[in-house]
């Protein structure tokens, strides 16, 4: 997908010109993927632009970069404050945002003590399209999650999302819209980019991290909503069969929103936008367009 330009990106500091925010060949997070980033969105509202949920992701970035050994230089209120900056000098009624922070140049070698920390925050056009009534077909990949013990699930790292890019490749090569990715044990983790969610009997489930799944902002959104709709909501491990017999499937994440699963390894589901993924993506939908009231907390203004 080809990335709107806006005017300017914000790198350590200072607004610069989106085709001067460059980085020598030699960048360690470049070679060895010491990074951390965050994927935050935009939208628009009757009161203006607003970000969603900015604190919790500004958090998770920290979280993340602590994790890592990545000294992130930057507070949480410094990097809102830059953010908003930013969103108001590109003037994006809705956009994506991306956060990171990773090791520049400075040093060679797996050594990362004398690289310093290098942080970015760039936006870039994305209006809201509606989820396919249709629903997206998933293809459960060969290539499995990280194992929790060789790196932390709950880091949102640039390293291991190798394994996201090789097992969207082999879905999108086969002819689907996404890959399911299983943990090392064989039960289900997320999807390279979204996690993922079954509804049977009217409970709601998703796998925990220990699968290797990412804790995702967008998830956690959903199961809130979800338990204030008064579903039961289930947190725990799920065998790729409990994703085949659910009444609905359907994946959450920031860039994606709340989709529905069609099929997956060609099974028809019995609802490819069942009632409850239908009523969940709907208060989404009204949650982060400002609509909806109660949850006008999470909601920044530009």
């Amino acid at each position: 997908m080809a990335i709107p330009e806006a005017s300017v990106i914000w790198l350590d500091g200072t607004l610069v010109p989106w085709r001067e925010a460059r980085v020598h060949v030699l960048t360690h997070g470049l070679h060895y993927g010491t990074g951390v980033l965050e994927g935050t969105r935009v939208f628009a509202t009757a009161d203006g632009p607003a970000v969603f949920r900015l604190a919790e992701h500004l958090r998770r970035l920290a979280r993340s970069a602590h994790m890592v050994r990545i000294p992130l230089p930057y507070s949480a209120g410094e990097l809102a404050e830059a953010t908003l900056d930013l969103l108001r000098t590109t003037d994006q009624q809705a956009c994506y945002v991306r956060h990171f922070a990773f090791l520049g140049y400075g040093a060679m070698g797996l050594d990362m003590r004398s690289s310093p920390t290098v942080v970015s925050i760039a936006s870039w056009e994305w209006p809201d399209h509606p989820a396919d009534g249709d629903g997206i077909r998933l293809m459960t990949s060969s290539w499995r999650r990280n194992d929790p013990n060789s790196v932390p699930p709950a880091a949102k790292a640039t390293g291991p999302y190798l394994n996201s890019a090789l097992a969207r490749r082999e879905a999108t090569d086969a002819g689907y819209d996404e890959a399911l990715l299983l943990a090392p044990d064989g039960s289900v983790s997320e999807c390279s980019a979204e996690n993922v969610f079954a509804v049977r009997d009217g409970v709601l489930r998703t796998p925990p991290p220990g699968s290797g799944a990412l804790e995702g902002i967008t998830q956690d959104t959903v199961l809130t909503l979800a338990r204030d709709l008064g579903v039961e909501v289930r947190v725990e491990r799920l065998l790729r069969s409990d994703l085949y017999a659910a009444d609905e499937v359907f994946v959450s994440g920031t860039a994606a929103g709340v989709v529905p699963v069609r099929s997956l390894d060609g099974r028809e589901l019995p609802a490819a936008r069942g009632e409850l993924t239908g009523k969940l993506a709907e208060l989404y939908r009204a949650v982060v367009s400002g609509e909806e009231p109660r949850y006008r907390h999470w909601l920044t203004p530009v």
